[in-house]
């Protein structure tokens, strides 16, 4: 493991920052077809893989689930694409998950990380996320079809 890698184990469970073993097909299947990102295409999701530091999390050596933070490495992070394969899931998998990327040493050292989610609200905030509801805070450019038109 090189050395800005980090894996951490929970019995036969564990999560590393190593890209090399991702399943990228199995990703990219889950995904697609996924509220968030329906429609990615392979490619894009490759291109957002390789730019991101990315939480790969494993039974043995099948990956059951996934996160990814988009950085600048200094200041700056943004939470997406966290899941756990339905039948891993009610085993506090996301949440431990959650805990231990926040863990991570560049993580720990970023003024701001920020998700944007309709989904999950209960486990974000168990781990310390907190609404960003005051008006005129977080703004955006939002193109929900935009993996459709690819």
């Amino acid at each position: 493991m090189k050395k800005d890698q980090a894996a951490w184990r929970r019995g036969e469970y564990v999560i590393t920052t190593d890209k090399s073993p991702l399943d990228r097909t199995f990703i990219h299947a889950f995904l697609s077809r996924s509220t968030w990102a329906k429609g990615i295409s392979r490619e894009r999701l490759d291109a957002a893989i390789d730019n991101s530091l990315c939480f790969g999390l494993y039974k043995g050596s099948e990956q059951i689930g996934f996160t990814r933070r988009v950085t600048d490495f200094a200041t700056f992070g943004y939470l997406c694409d966290v899941f756990i394969i339905e039948h891993h899931q009610g085993q506090g998998l996301a949440r431990w998950m959650m805990n231990y990327c926040l863990e991570h040493p560049t993580l720990t050292q970023l003024r701001r990380i920020m998700l944007v989610t309709s989904t999950a609200a209960g486990l974000y905030e168990k781990v310390g996320y907190m609404p960003a509801n005051t008006d005129n805070f977080v703004w955006q450019i939002n193109r929900p079809e935009i993996y459709q038109q690819s």
